[in-house]
């Protein structure tokens, strides 16, 4: 019977000096979540993103989160639970760490992605004219918005040459309500010497459809917006993939 290798003092100093000259048996092959990870880091890294799968994503952001998980169980699980890549990073906080698994970290790994994305994506929009790039424009703002739970308002604020100045929330309401202050609207435009703006929200329910509230709404902004020489572009409501433009649709 072969002798189990034993490791001397002086094997010990040249592990120091030269770790890769020195294998211990137990450690040749990694454990085979460890070595999943290996490979598909690998595959990443030499055939890029698109050579991953949903969960396989997951489970490659996770891996930084969750370093001792095996963290394939939990990747199909948030498929399984949110329907997509796409649905999972851009899931509420709370309804991340309701997934057996997740807890905070594994929350804030996803949502630090999800954020990552929708500022590359505002990146693509800003410092050029939005009305000339307005494919750009609606892709970033069904990434921002059209999966939200609860409806969300907020204005897009540009300058003199339509270039966004800012992209801010003005208000979180319930399904299927926000309050909005035309006011408030106005007066932000001037602290950001903003001369026009797009009004944005969206419906939880995923029918663009525009509300007697939001029609109401909408020329209560443009008036106050029309005292002080602030244009309003366009109202956009999104939903679940599609939107609706109020000046397309004649209504502003």
């Amino acid at each position: 019977m072969a002798r189990k290798p034993q490791f001397s003092e002086a094997t010990a100093g040249l592990e120091g000096l030269f770790p890769e000259a020195v294998s211990r048996p137990e450690e040749a092959e990694p454990p085979g979540h460890l070595g999943h990870r290996a490979r598909m880091r690998t595959r990443l890294l030499t055939a890029g993103p698109d050579a991953l799968l949903d969960h396989e994503m997951l489970e490659m952001l996770l891996f930084q989160a969750l370093p001792r998980r095996d963290t394939k169980p939990i990747a199909r699980a948030l498929l399984a639970r949110f329907g997509s890549f796409a649905n999972a990073i851009a899931a509420e906080p709370r309804e991340l760490q309701a997934v057996e698994g997740m807890g905070e970290a594994g929350a804030a790994a996803l949502k630090t992605v999800h954020g990552a994305a929708l500022r590359l994506m505002r990146a693509e929009v800003r410092d050029q004219p939005v009305l000339n790039n307005w494919d750009r424009l609606i892709g970033y703002l069904n990434a921002a918005l059209a999966r939200e739970s609860i409806e969300q308002f907020r204005v897009l604020f540009l300058d003199s040459k339509n270039r966004l100045i800012a992209d801010e929330a003005q208000a979180r309401g319930t399904v299927n309500h926000t309050p909005v202050y035309p006011r408030e609207v106005v007066k932000r435009c001037l602290e950001l010497q903003a001369t026009a703006l797009i009004l944005v929200h969206n419906h939880p329910s995923g029918d663009p459809t525009p509300s007697r509230a939001d029609l109401e709404m909408t020329q209560e902004v443009k008036a106050a917006a029309k005292v002080l020489g602030i244009v309003v572009h366009d109202h956009l409501i999104m939903g679940n993939g599609r939107h609706l433009s109020f000046r397309r649709e004649g209504l502003l």
